[in-house]
């Protein structure tokens, strides 16, 4: 009888044409259907859990393929030691000098601009992400060059506004000097998202906070030739249209100059855009051109050497990091404090639009010319048809307005300019390779 008694359990609680048996096959069946029933309740609480958080988390974000997007929830900041670091880098130490905070300063110019402030006893703080849009170790050997000379180099992204925040609390910074930006033409069919995170959302949670401080920071910007994209008028004035993008960076970076448009007539944040000319020298970026044709001559590797429709001339306005740096540094000297308190406008408020060229457009060709001078080796020349990825066929600079306002004038000739990088590019990879051994 126990053991009959002991089945009752198997018994549906609702009537119906079931007929009790003593079978054991009968028994395990419905333990099992019980079990199922259990199993799948339990799978779609479960389910129901993983989207909810998914969709609740910061992290289910639509551009996953960002690398970027990682330094938000990954970087340590904060505690007395951290913001005595902050304070140090940025203490101004020369008469009438200046506190800048520099986004990007592990980049190429970032790096160039931050030492230049340095070495004038401005305070300096950098701040970078350290992605790996091109091989961080040259970052890092950048960063080591720059805390040899005092600048201490946040690791953050422009995008976490706690941050930024907390380190207009530590310093009460004059002007910001904001280089950091996802670059390169060709990238942005891969991976457009880093993109609209970093040339878009970053600069917006940059003027978010710079809107709040008090006193609010003069900004110095850098935006690029880029925007010209489509046009044919040379030499490219800044009154020319920009609504022409021939790439997504170049999209993004108009769509900078607007934000800032909206930012100094809404909050009287003091903004300059400075529109740079195809920037080359030593410290360089990887991915340009003069930099992986050195790198491939050297290896005995061919070089692409595009040529516009019925075989035109590819030419760019090659500037020297030199003298870009003059100009940031002019551009930071001349620039009105902003006119908001508190995120309120109390009146206008300087906006200015500059182009850093050097007025002297050179031939791709030329180029690789002078380079296979400089290295003693001869180019493998691969001549290809321009390609459709967002590249123009020239830039040309009109550097007048610069040269009034700014007293801007560029001295560096690119057969210097490239012997100059060149020796440094030999010198770190020849060091680093004896490192390695």
């Amino acid at each position: 009888m126990s053991k009959q008694m002991s089945h009752l359990d198997d018994i549906p609680s609702t009537p119906g044409k079931f007929k009790m048996e003593k079978s054991p096959f009968v028994h395990n069946r419905l333990r099992w259907h019980s079990s199922l029933a259990k199993l799948t309740f339990w799978s779609f609480i479960f389910l129901g859990l993983i989207l909810i958080f998914f969709f609740r988390s910061p992290s289910s974000n639509p551009l996953p393929q960002d690398p970027s997007r990682r330094s938000l929830r990954t970087y340590n900041w904060g505690g007395p030691a951290w913001e005595k670091r902050v304070r140090s880098s940025a203490r101004v130490r020369s008469q009438n000098g200046i506190s800048v905070l520099v986004t990007g300063a592990a980049g190429f110019v970032g790096t160039h601009v931050s030492a230049a402030l340095k070495r004038r006893g401005d305070g300096v703080l950098g701040l970078d992400n350290f992605n790996d849009y091109y091989d961080p170790s040259l970052k890092r050997a950048r960063q080591a060059l720059l805390e040899r000379s005092g600048v201490f180099i946040v690791e953050g992204d422009i995008n976490d506004s706690a941050l930024l925040r907390k380190l207009f609390e530590v310093v009460a910074f004059t002007h910001v000097m904001h280089l950091a930006a996802q670059a390169g033409v060709r990238y942005a069919m891969e991976n457009p998202g880093s993109y609209v995170h970093s040339n878009i959302a970053g600069l917006v949670s940059l003027l978010e906070v710079c809107k709040s401080a008090n006193p609010q920071p003069a900004i110095v910007w850098a935006s690029s030739s880029s925007v010209y994209g489509l046009n044919t008028k040379v030499p490219f004035s800044e009154k020319d249209r920009t609504d022409q993008p021939a790439s997504l960076y170049a999209a993004t970076k108009k769509a900078g100059e607007e934000i800032a448009h909206t930012y100094n007539h809404i909050y009287g944040l003091s903004l300059t855009g400075l529109r740079f000319f195809t920037v080359y020298g030593p410290w360089g970026r990887p991915d340009m051109a003069y930099f992986f044709f050195t790198r491939d001559i050297l290896k005995g590797k061919s070089i692409p050497i595009f040529e516009a429709a019925n075989h035109g001339t590819v030419a760019r306005d090659f500037t020297y990091i030199d003298d870009i740096v003059k100009g940031c540094l002019a551009a930071l000297d001349t620039a009105e404090k902003s006119t908001g308190s508190g995120g309120k406008k109390k009146g206008p408020a300087q906006l200015r639009v500059y182009n850093l060229g050097n007025t002297s457009p050179v031939p791709v060709s030329d180029l690789v010319s002078i380079l296979e001078r400089l290295l003693k080796v001869n180019a493998k020349r691969d001549i290809m048809k321009l390609p459709q990825n967002g590249d123009v066929q020239f830039t040309h600079a009109n550097i007048s307005l610069a040269q009034r306002e700014l007293g801007y004038k560029p001295s560096t000739d690119l057969q210097t300019g490239l012997k100059k990088f060149v020796r440094w590019y030999l010198s770190y990879y020849n060091g680093a390779k004896k490192a390695a051994g």
